[in-house]
């Protein structure tokens, strides 16, 4: 059974820096699409940042380009999401998620198989 845990979550004031961390198991961690969605109250789950499962290619959304960083450590089975110069706009349950199969990446929700539980962020002015 896939499980996806994320970590990482909390309040901090803006401008200030979270590090985010997806652990997964039950599979062999093989080279899928990985990604990090957030979903604030009253609206969509939207893509922050995804990672190919090959080349690493990363994908941001325009929202947190320039202050987020989303990597992976294979031999940890972990997936890392740097956010830095919060904004209080930057507040939605951040989430975890992995495609079944495939390495390439895509940026709605629906095209992910797996979902970790979600992770907390408050970014306070």
């Amino acid at each position: 059974q896939v499980q996806l845990v994320e970590s990482g979550g909390g309040s901090v004031q803006a401008g200030g820096s979270l590090r985010l961390s997806c652990v997964a198991s039950g599979y062999t961690y093989s080279n899928t699409c990985m990604g990090w969605f957030r979903q604030a109250p009253g609206k969509e789950r939207e893509a922050v940042a995804t990672i190919t499962g090959l080349s690493d290619t990363t994908y941001y959304a325009d929202s947190v380009k320039g202050r987020c960083t989303i990597s992976r450590d294979r031999a940890k089975s972990t997936v890392f999401l740097e956010m830095n110069s919060l904004k209080p706009e930057d507040t939605a349950m951040y989430y975890c998620a992995r495609r079944g199969s495939g390495a390439s990446c895509y940026t709605k929700p629906e095209r992910f198989d797996y979902w970790g539980q979600g992770t907390q962020v408050t970014v306070s002015s």
